[in-house]
């Protein structure tokens, strides 16, 4: 276990440096994505099995209309990807940053404080996140809709304002 919550802490550090280090919002939308399935893997490896998959699922919704409207505004023929000259330059400048800072903290380092929250209670009849679903909507079920109603509203509002002349096509602003 201890190597996965590695891999994944890892892959959510890179991640976050590619997200930060690139200027097409195309390639900074797929990391998003990553890094959003990476930290939700790490909340799986600690206990929130419910919490991770619904943040994940309220991320990528949330994420699909940024996407939906970062792509409808960036109207450039040919984006930098993550392999040209400038942005590995800034990949290697925060990679060196983060390896400085965590050199700091590398001292009170334990990896057996890694436990998973299900390891702790022998004969436990419920789970934590269990417990905190059928609280959220018992007491805020109905807030939860409202919710919805407006995510879904701010979808086709984006999408109607990416639509353009009522030609179907992107328009460059």
């Amino acid at each position: 276990m201890t190597y996965i919550m590695s891999l994944f802490l890892f892959g959510l550090v890179l991640g976050l440096v590619a997200v930060a280090s690139n200027p097409s919002p195309y390639f900074a939308a797929l990391g998003l994505v990553v890094v959003a399935g990476l930290g939700c893997g790490v909340l799986v490896g600690h206990g929130g099995h419910f919490l991770s998959l619904v943040l994940f699922l309220i991320y990528l919704g949330g994420m699909l209309v940024v996407f939906a409207y970062s792509a409808a505004l960036a109207a450039e023929p040919y984006p930098e990807s993550w392999g040209s000259r400038p942005v590995v330059m800034y990949i290697l400048a925060y990679v060196v940053g983060v390896v400085m800072v965590s050199g700091l903290f590398w001292g009170g380092w334990y990896e057996t404080s890694w436990v998973p929250v299900d390891e702790f209670g022998e004969l436990s009849m419920l789970r934590g996140d269990s417990g905190g679903v059928a609280l959220m909507y018992a007491g805020g079920g109905g807030m939860l809709v409202i919710s919805a109603w407006v995510l879904l509203l701010t979808l086709f509002v984006v999408l109607e304002l990416t639509r353009g002349l009522s030609r179907g096509t992107l328009r460059a602003v």
